[in-house]
């Protein structure tokens, strides 16, 4: 995949650590800003996913789907009432 360039502006303390970082992993700066921003965007994604998930757990049961936790709630008490 082609690389584009790009200039960033950091904190100096950053910069520091990221250069030790890269020095320590053997890999150079532009590696290292890469696999963060990538760890980001993913981190992003997985949040919104979730985000969506929760939304379509929040919403309430319609009545099919109370008749049949309730259905589902007796058979699984009949099924474990005599191994208590």
């Amino acid at each position: 995949m082609p690389a584009k360039k790009t200039a960033i502006s950091i904190e100096k303390p950053l910069f520091e650590e990221v250069e030790a970082l890269a020095e320590e992993m053997d890999v150079s700066r532009s590696y290292v800003f890469s696999l963060a921003a990538r760890e980001f965007i993913q981190r992003h994604k997985s949040r919104k996913l979730l985000d969506a998930i929760n939304a379509a757990y929040n919403e309430p049961p319609d009545p099919a789907e109370v008749r049949l936790r309730a259905q589902m709630k007796s058979k699984h008490r009949r099924l474990v009432r005599d191994q208590w």
